[in-house]
């Protein structure tokens, strides 16, 4: 899918955490927000839709190791990473759970994470009702560049990417501190893209470099989507399940398929030598017809039947029109005199998404009521002010 879902958790359910909804092919944040706490996030269950799901997770709950293997890694070599670590770790290798990274040269890349905050982060997202495809650490979202770091400000954290395997996320105050102990370790000035605001310090050795970027969780959606490494592997691995959008189109290839047959028939009734193919043909139908539709009854006509079908299943699939919608919500438009912007629309979801200019937050809701005496579910974003006028997002489902 082009859409993907981005939500980034804090350190403990009680924290603050951000999601934002990216379109690849469009380049763009499509909506995002802040959420209060974890309890919170269930009221994403209309962003996520079929959209798949990212997880970025604090850095500063794992740990983010390079290891030197001796010769090529083989799975024997990689179960015994968890002993080759044990005393850095000072802790139970076993409580911990040790996920493999990108590999260079001899250098192996581990991150380290207790099973205990694994189940709490997905017990988070199930709790949520969000089928988490894909889980990072969230300094690996940021770009890596080679001798330069990267930083983000975060409400009141700091996110830093060292280098391809290496960041720190933290309050600013002590993340600072951090920063400049290892500049100091330089003989050189340790330089930092700022992708955000520059922090309001002065360090030792350090250069900050404003980049212009765009918002910050654009950056880190972006850095979701190119980032190849996923935390969910072994026993956390995602299990995947049966399509449903291939379980609902299912009989719809299978009646094309037909369709397609039937064609063959035809063209078969016009020459005398194909007569053979044609029974032939006509039992394929048959039996297609059956498997897709067993309780489709008899029929006289195969074409007639099929183009009945069809449409029943379009019908039963919540199929709507982009001219149905408009037509149904002109009187909402001529009365409100609100003026859209950009219109996306989709014909799975039966949904109507506008970027909308109003002269007033009167005129927003005015439309808003009248849209949903129509016949509409209406959801509104956050509203803007652009000198005399106001600019919303609404979204709008038959």
């Amino acid at each position: 899918m082009s859409e993907q879902l981005v939500v980034r958790l804090g350190s403990t359910p009680q924290d603050s955490l951000y999601w934002m909804v990216w379109s690849d092919s469009e380049q763009e944040i499509i909506a995002s927000g802040e959420l209060p706490n974890a309890d919170a996030l269930g009221t994403l269950g209309d962003r996520a839709g079929n959209r798949p799901i990212t997880i970025l997770v604090p850095t500063s709950d794992l740990l983010l190791k390079w290891v030197t293997l001796p010769g090529r890694p083989n799975r024997k070599v990689l179960s015994a990473i968890p002993y080759m670590l044990e005393d850095e770790l000072n802790t139970d290798v076993d409580s911990q759970f040790f996920a493999i990274g990108p590999k260079n040269a001899e250098q192996q890349a581990i991150a380290v994470v207790s099973h205990d905050k694994m189940l709490e982060w997905q017990s988070v997202a199930e709790s949520a009702g969000l089928q988490c495809n894909k889980m990072i650490p969230d300094v690996l979202a940021l770009p890596a560049n080679e001798n330069v770091w990267s930083l983000i400000n975060l409400g009141d954290n700091l996110l830093i990417r060292q280098d391809q395997w290496q960041g720190m996320q933290g309050e600013a105050e002590w993340l600072m501190m951090a920063v400049e102990h290892a500049a100091k370790q330089q003989t050189t000035p340790l330089v930092i893209h700022c992708l955000s605001d520059i922090p309001p310090v002065k360090l030792a050795n350090v250069e900050f470099v404003e980049q212009h970027t765009d918002m910050p969780l654009q950056v880190l959606a972006q850095g979701a989507l190119e980032c190849k490494f996923n935390l969910l592997q072994g026993d956390y691995k995602v299990r995947q399940q049966g399509s449903s959008e291939w379980k609902k189109w299912r009989a719809a290839a299978i009646l094309a398929g037909v369709a397609l047959l039937t064609t063959l028939i035809d063209k078969g009734l016009e020459a005398n030598h194909l007569r053979q193919q044609q029974q032939e043909i006509q039992a394929q139908i048959e039996a297609q017809y059956q498997r897709a539709f067993p309780n489709g009854g008899r029929y006289r006509d195969i074409k007639t039947k099929i183009t009945d079908l069809m449409k029943e299943l379009q019908q039963g699939g919540g199929g709507v029109s982009l001219l149905a919608m408009l037509s149904q919500l002109s009187e909402a438009f001529d009365s409100s005199q609100i003026q859209p912007q950009t219109m996306k629309f989709s014909q799975d979801r039966s949904e109507l998404r506008l970027q909308a200019v109003a002269k007033d937050f009167n005129a927003l809701e005015k439309f808003k009521t009248a849209a949903e005496s129509a016949g509409f579910e209406v959801q509104q974003g956050a509203i803007n002010n652009n000198g005399d006028q106001v600019i919303s997002t609404l979204t709008l489902r038959s």
